[in-house]
């Protein structure tokens, strides 16, 4: 339910910010205005735009593909304890995927971004976690890659591209996301590791 919250509710102000400047101005991740204009709100509500149809679309549709797994699994261990749980994994990512870039452009008033990727990640690395013999399948290759292993391309390929700076996509929020979401889950689910390391054992 609550992934579906997230999703409805993600999607109507991104849709609104769509055609409304002013309100996508006002939420999104600017550094520089979180440091010297005191705007902290800006550290949780850059998630809820997205820079195009196709940003918001993809983002909700691996939300929706993931976030149903990882919230299955707290809620089965958890009761109603676990959509807490589930939501501090996903406010965990909005915040801490940015905190390296509010350092690095804090007195830069020309770095924005926007959009739920670096939540979206933390759900996706949980979502490994619990079922590491998973498998997703990636356009345009013609077979699926083993969850863990797209886990481990995705870390180095994210920090790699971070550190290239060559594009305007948020590589280095997709890589703490990740990181977010393996550290929740070891504070939250640390059975999920042994779980996960003896998948690998048997």
């Amino acid at each position: 339910m609550l992934t579906w919250i997230i999703i409805i509710g993600t999607a109507i102000v991104s849709i609104m910010a769509f055609n409304n400047y002013a309100l996508f101005e006002k939420l999104k991740f600017n550094a520089y205005s979180i440091k010297h204009n005191k705007e902290t709100s800006r550290f949780f509500t850059y998630a809820l735009v997205h820079a195009g149809w196709w940003h918001l679309i993809i983002n909700m549709f691996v939300l929706w593909s993931f976030g149903r797994i990882v919230e299955g699994y707290f809620s089965s261990i958890y009761g109603i304890k676990g959509e807490l749980y589930y939501a501090i994994l996903y406010i965990a990512g909005v915040i801490f995927s940015t905190l390296p870039d509010f350092y690095k452009y804090k007195n830069n008033s020309y770095y924005n971004a926007v959009g739920a990727s670096g939540a979206v990640s933390a759900v996706v690395f949980a979502s490994i976690l619990i079922y590491p013999s998973g498998s997703i399948f990636i356009f345009p290759i013609p077979f699926p890659i083993k969850s863990w292993l797209f886990g481990i391309l995705y870390l180095v390929y994210s920090a790699y591209m971070a550190k290239k700076g060559i594009d305007n996509v948020g590589h280095s929020a997709h890589f703490w996301g990740a990181v977010v979401g393996v550290v929740i889950m070891l504070i939250f689910a640390p059975s999920t590791f042994v779980s996960f390391f003896n998948y690998f054992i048997n």
